[in-house]
């Protein structure tokens, strides 16, 4: 497929999740009628209804690791086939995200309990976050790649207490013990506990 062809698939794909998430009722922004470009914790009713949070860069590491996969089969596939993965599995997720199967999955785990989906507005620019982590990933070299994605989910591990790896764990086989874990900076059931997230503002 001609490179300007898959540029204009990629940009195709954010009206694609949006219009989709839409229909599906999903809310335009925020309830809160608030517009932030940040949230810092991942308890707050505001993640996954802003522009970005600390699940934004589960969304770039993801789009870091086709690219890397796809570096280090170029010289039998080529670069077009992972561009095209990138895009599909970027919106496909967003979608597949908000059907009631694995919205139930994530509420069955402690930490995503009364998660009704992301906004249009963060769902978009999910897969905006995943194709600029896809790009950047296609210019710099593995090895920063690497380093940097350990470095994104290493630190949103240990702030945040969740990263893609958390996310995909508890989704498909919670641990009970990486859930406790995660419960101890919860405002909700433990409000004298500093959130570090909030603490490294």
């Amino acid at each position: 497929m001609p490179l300007r062809l898959l540029h204009l698939a990629a940009l195709l794909g954010i009206p694609a999740v949006a219009v989709t998430l839409w229909a599906w009722g999903q809310p335009l922004t925020s309830q809160s009628g608030e517009l932030s470009l940040w949230v810092n914790s991942i308890w707050s009713s505001e993640t996954s209804q802003q522009v970005a949070d600390w699940y934004t860069l589960s969304h770039i590491i993801h789009g870091m690791l086709i690219a890397l996969i796809g570096k280090a089969l170029i010289r039998w596939i080529g670069f077009a086939p992972f561009y095209l993965v990138a895009i599909v599995t970027g919106v496909g997720w967003e979608i597949v995200e908000h059907t009631d199967w694995v919205l139930d999955r994530f509420r069955s785990v402690t930490l995503y309990q009364g998660y009704l989906g992301d906004t249009v507005l963060n769902a978009a620019m999910d897969y905006v976050f995943m194709m600029g982590g896809f790009y950047v990933a296609s210019w710099a070299r593995p090895l920063w790649t690497g380093a940097l994605i350990v470095v994104m989910e290493l630190g949103s591990g240990l702030i945040a207490r969740d990263n893609l790896t958390l996310t995909t764990i508890n989704t498909f086989h919670p641990v009970e013990a990486i859930q406790t874990w995660q419960d101890e900076i919860n405002p909700r059931t433990h409000p004298a506990h500093p959130d570090p997230a909030q603490q490294a503002k």
